[in-house]
């Protein structure tokens, strides 16, 4: 199956790095977070912990970013096309792909072999990704429910004394975390399922060829048989 071609206008600079500073510090945060919940390297608590609440705090940061400049930072609301829109636009419902759920669904699930064309996300996708900030926040806010600095505040005790206790919040933690994982792991999947050429655009900014794809009329209108830039 032909693809619609990678152009940077679809992944802007900014977001190339934000990007990867999430990858970094949701793995730092996972590799910190399976020391501190299990601590089989009493030696490393100290730089585990605070290694911890440093991403925590970068990835929180970087989410707030994230949200904030899609209301000012351009990107093609789809591949195969270098016009651009306010990235906030992305996330909404777009004529492309909005009735799209059905396919994009069977694609998933393997009950259809060709993905839907058009839109620089599937359906699932816009759902997943509107999930993951609140996800951040919840992640975020039980970690300070069990730093002892926060964890005294009536704001965080509400929460622990909601669920149970601090070795509930321990647990509901741990098990957001695995969410992240999982979440992670279907990315890549679905990311590099039909080739390369997207973890090459998000990872190092290349461009690859292919279909072109006119947003106005939502549809092929050729083939970018150029080189690939890198």
């Amino acid at each position: 199956m032909a693809h619609l071609a990678h152009y940077r206008e679809a992944h802007p600079l900014p977001y190339v790095i934000t990007h990867w500073i999430n990858l970094i510090a949701m793995v730092v945060l996972a590799l910190t977070g399976f020391i501190i919940h299990f601590p089989f390297l009493p030696g490393l608590m100290g730089i585990a912990r605070g290694a911890h609440l440093f991403c925590a705090t970068v990835l929180v940061l970087n989410l707030a970013f994230r949200i904030i400049s899609a209301f000012f930072i351009k990107s093609a609301p789809t591949g195969g096309t270098r016009q651009q829109v306010k990235d906030i636009k992305i996330f909404l419902p777009q004529r492309d792909n909005r009735h799209q759920l059905g396919a994009w669904l069977k694609y998933y699930l393997f009950l259809k072999k060709e993905h839907p064309l058009g839109a620089k996300y599937g359906v699932p996708q816009k759902l997943a990704y509107a999930a993951i900030p609140f996800l951040t926040i919840f992640i975020a806010y039980t970690g300070l429910c069990l730093w002892s600095p926060t964890g005294d505040w009536a704001l965080m005790l509400c929460f622990t004394d909601l669920v149970g206790g601090i070795m509930t919040v321990r647990i509901i933690h741990y098990c957001t975390m695995w969410i992240f994982i999982i979440f992670i792991m279907i990315h890549i999947y679905l990311a590099s399922v039909n080739g390369l050429a997207p973890l090459k655009m998000i990872f190092f900014w290349k461009e690859n060829k292919g279909l072109v794809y006119d947003p106005d009329i939502h549809n092929i209108v050729g083939e970018d048989l150029g080189e690939d830039q890198a």
